[in-house]
């Protein structure tokens, strides 16, 4: 840490209006899901439970009300705070247009089409996965898919459960890769890494837990009579700009300058084919971009409450908190994933999860030389595991509503093979840094600091 971090005086207080943000959240979340209202931790709005930590850490904070203010504008426009909410707004144009031209249909239609019919459930991981990392978001993947898989899943004699965890597998499988997800964006931005470096240490983490679920789902997951296979309308050039951007993003070009040629790319390919005109597509990119309000606000609103508590002392009492637990760099790590896994089952969204612990998670990887990609793959990786698992979060409660009551989430939860097979390769990934080779050593060049210093 720096000289000027080390000046800051821990301070247990300074961490109330974090506790105050949680527990509206947390709690509205479980006052509601006993009153059995539908998608409870989802209702009450996350950057409005953040105002009011805002509004706790003006009133408890040291401070004239101008300097309070000063600091949380200081956090609302911190670069990496407006880097991270630019790239939201990008990612949510490309994937408003992409599908509004029928990229998502055809993407899922290609795949039905040339998947064998006796693979169809380890299909359905594969699509799901892919659709995915080509749009961003899990929740979007299930929802384009799920209908589908439950009617194979009758025509095929397929257990509905074990479909449902495959597509719920393969979509978590995708968000975690994915370079314009908003966990991987958060992630990326909150350790200071680039998208393609975290790719590609996460890849060696959730690769093998993706193929061992293939290869469960290829043996465990037969037919009982193979359904007559189906032709689907699909265009491989609507698919086109998924993959410019997936390519562009990991060879490494600016995510700016990818996600705005894949947003112009999908226009383009929307004009030829008469699904755009110039108007709709300019409404779908604004669609896109509120889309992504929420995220936005939270992100924004979340910076700016991060540095009102950091400099009150609120993450350096925490860390000394957590430093009593933590021996060296592979407790860092472990402690890094149990703080976003115990924060993600709370509040039940992965993308808060990460963006609360990101700094505490940066402080880590400063003091025990953790390397950032590894950090934020780390961060992306726990949070999808406890995401994808928890039967009251997003992706199992929309999942299972295609069931139309015949399953529920505690039937789905044994079968997520891939989630559970992630913890494993995640945790062995800590102790067998198997990608390590893949990145630089020493990105901040700690022994020439320390013999400088």
């Amino acid at each position: 840490m720096s000289d000027k971090q080390n000046k800051v005086m821990p301070s247990g207080k300074a961490l109330l209006p974090f506790v105050v943000f949680i527990g509206v959240y947390l709690g509205s979340g479980i006052i509601l899901q006993a009153k059995g209202v539908e998608m409870a931790f989802y209702q009450f709005p996350a950057p409005v439970a953040v105002f009011l930590g805002i509004i706790t850490a003006f009133i408890l904070l040291k401070g004239t009300i101008n300097e309070k203010f000063e600091s949380f504008v200081q956090g609302c426009g911190n670069p990496d705070i407006i880097i991270m909410c630019t790239i939201y707004l990008l990612a949510g144009a490309f994937a408003a247009v992409s599908k509004s031209m029928g990229g998502v249909d055809s993407t899922v239609n290609l795949g039905l089409t040339y998947i064998p019919a006796q693979y169809v459930m380890a299909g359905l991981f594969v699509i799901a996965g892919f659709i995915s990392i080509a749009t961003g978001t899990s929740v979007g993947a299930i929802a384009a898919l799920g209908p589908i898989a439950v009617g194979v899943a009758a025509k095929a004699g397929l257990p509905l459960p074990l479909t449902l965890a495959a597509v719920c597998g393969g979509a978590m499988f995708g968000d975690n890769l994915s370079v314009i997800s908003d966990t991987t964006i958060a992630a990326t931005r909150t350790q200071g890494c680039e998208m393609r470096d975290k790719f590609r240490v996460n890849i060696f983490i959730a690769a093998p837990a993706a193929i061992i679920t293939i290869i469960l789902l290829l043996v465990l997951g037969h037919p009982t009579s193979i359904p007559t296979m189906q032709t689907y309308d699909f265009n491989i050039i609507k698919v086109l700009p998924y993959i410019f951007v997936l390519v562009l993003a990991l060879a490494g070009m600016n995510v700016f300058a990818v996600l705005t040629g894949g947003i112009f790319l999908s226009g383009i390919i929307g004009f030829a084919y008469g699904d755009l005109t110039v108007l709709t597509f300019a409404q779908q990119v604004f669609t896109g971009f509120t889309n992504m309000t929420d995220i936005f606000l939270l992100s924004l609103l979340t910076g700016g409450l991060a540095h009102m508590v950091t400099k009150a002392g609120g993450i350096q009492f925490l860390l000394n908190a957590i430093q009593k637990m933590i021996k060296g760099k592979k407790s860092a790590e472990i402690g890094i994933a149990a703080l976003v896994s115990l924060t993600d089952a709370a509040v039940a969204n992965n993308t808060v999860a990460i963006i609360i612990n990101g700094p505490i998670a940066k402080e880590l990887c400063d003091k025990y030389k953790v390397d950032p990609r590894r950090s934020a793959a780390l961060l992306d990786s726990f949070s999808c595991v406890l995401q994808g698992l928890i039967p009251y979060g997003a992706q199992m409660l929309i999942l299972t509503s295609f069931s139309k009551g015949a399953v529920s989430p505690m039937q789905v939860i044994p079968l997520l093979w891939y989630q559970q097979l992630l913890v494993v390769s995640a945790i062995a990934s800590i102790f067998i840094p198997f990608a390590d080779g893949l990145i630089k050593k020493n990105p901040w060049k700690w022994e020439d600091e320390k013999a400088a210093s």
